[in-house]
């Protein structure tokens, strides 16, 4: 029997990861931070990637669903064998590498940092890795972006945004990476390679909001004003305690365009993602 080693298995790129492997017939060795019971073909293990016991020495692959760079980090220093790795990286080494904000300059470096120790550490082992740069993940109503912004059009009946919010994104589906992360298994092509996995469709930021909006109920109303006018609003907002973490280097980038080549991917691995179309239950 295949097994398998899943890091951030409980999380929303973890859980249809989980899906794919045990329908395949792998038995999966999951790793969370809280106590689970054990299922046929899964056995869970308490813990993250600071400390956790009971993982075997060696498996056919191992799926880091988590933080690249703590996982990197991880996998250089355990003696871990795996012929396979697989792990979720993110389009922000390329987004936010340009940044105006110190901190997400400083992301994307980490982020380049920790693939190149992967792939330096799983070349050294004779293992093949694989890094996967998913754009903005929805589906599972646990991401920080359009899942945030129901959570607001809820609470508020109304979503401000500036007028020229048009800059081009490709939401992705959750289970259409965890499709991906399974796919790319045995696809020799993908081995030591990084790929940008865009959802299945381009649109621009505020149709995209939009749509998110349109499936709420009741239906939020959306308002574009003058980005002078957005910048007071935002300000009131951080002064209110909201959207803290919404910075100038994001507001800059919704007028920019996020767009990402999936080419490769569907070459080496058959990726075919879904087109953006949000239900109401994807934000709970």
């Amino acid at each position: 029997m295949k097994t398998a080693l899943v890091f951030g298995a409980s999380g929303q790129l973890g859980v249809p990861l989980l899906d794919r492997l045990r329908d395949d017939g792998w038995r999966v060795y999951a790793v969370s931070r809280e106590a689970r019971s054990e299922q046929p073909g899964l056995v869970w293990l308490q813990g993250d990637l600071a400390r956790v016991d009971g993982v075997p020495p060696q498996v056919q692959a191992v799926f880091s669903c988590g933080p690249l760079d703590h996982f990197a980090a991880w996998y250089a220093r355990m003696p871990l064998s795996a012929p396979r790795v697989v792990a979720f990286g993110s389009t922000s080494i390329e987004v936010k590498r340009g940044s105006a904000d110190a901190d997400e300059r400083e992301l994307a470096e980490r982020l380049r940092e920790a693939e190149r120790v992967l792939f330096e550490a799983a070349s050294a082992r004779g293992a093949a890795a694989t890094v996967l740069r998913p754009t903005l993940i929805y589906g599972a109503g646990r991401d920080r972006n359009l899942n945030r912004i129901a959570q607001v059009a809820r609470r508020f009946g109304r979503v401000v945004l500036p007028r020229d919010a048009i800059g081009l994104r490709q939401p992705v589906h959750a289970h259409d990476l965890a499709d991906a992360a399974f796919d790319c298994i045995e696809a020799e092509a993908s081995y030591g390679r990084p790929y940008a996995l865009p959802g299945g469709e381009t649109l621009a930021y505020r149709e995209m909001v939009a749509r998110v909006l349109a499936v709420l109920e009741p239906a939020p109303r959306l308002h574009e004003v003058p980005s002078p006018v957005f910048n007071i609003v935002l300000a009131a907002a951080h002064a209110a305690g909201f959207a803290l973490d919404f910075n100038e280097a994001a507001v800059a980038r919704m007028r920019s365009d996020l767009v990402f080549d999936p080419a490769d991917a569907q070459r080496d691995f058959g990726y075919s993602p879904r087109g953006f179309k949000p239900t109401a239950a994807m934000f709970p």
